[in-house]
């Protein structure tokens, strides 16, 4: 079975894909409750906490998570923010590689987008387009709303890490 992670400090979603690219699993684990999660770390620990519960669950075989961003682009994140989240990518990357004995591979958003057939044109979002295209093409995925009508908070994550784990399993397919 395939494991898609999208990590995020705030939001980190989740899926598992079965050999057959059926969608066994797709969550989101929310860590912004700063009561909560205080720093990196607590997060990390309730991150561990929801990984062993996956592989107590799901035999994994692979596991994909999207790249963390690598560069500046104007009105998007700080320096800081970009640091702190490649910083907590590369903690639950080895907290996947402690709980699965798996060496997780990392796969580009854009990469894993025009791999599983999300077609961008110039001027759209693509994290809308991608949110669309999973709604559009797998029948298990759940979303609820706001009382406006809007996706509630996780599921553009839920959405990420679906593209990822199907992105993985098509090349985990090929390979094999």
């Amino acid at each position: 079975m395939i494991l898609g992670l999208d990590i995020s400090t705030s939001i980190t979603g989740v899926t598992v894909i079965d050999e057959n690219g059926n969608c066994l699993y797709n969550e989101m684990w929310d860590t912004r409750n700063k009561k909560h999660f205080p720093n990196l770390y607590r997060k990390a620990r309730f991150i561990k906490n929801k990984l062993l519960d996956v592989d107590d669950g799901f035999c994994i075989e692979k596991i994909y998570i999207e790249q963390s961003l690598q560069s500046f682009r104007s009105g998007f994140s700080s320096a800081k923010t970009l640091s702190t989240l490649s910083r907590f990518n590369g903690i639950v990357s080895w907290l996947c590689v402690e709980t699965f004995e798996i060496e997780p591979e990392m796969i580009a958003a854009s990469s894993a987008r025009k791999k599983v057939g999300v077609k961008i044109q110039k001027g759209e979002k693509a994290k809308e387009k991608s949110f669309q295209f999973v709604l559009a093409n797998e029948p298990s995925f759940v979303v609820e709303y706001t009382k406006n009508g809007n996706p509630k908070p996780g599921t553009m994550d839920k959405s990420d890490s679906w593209i990822i784990a199907k992105a993985g399993y098509i090349n985990w397919k090929t390979k094999s």
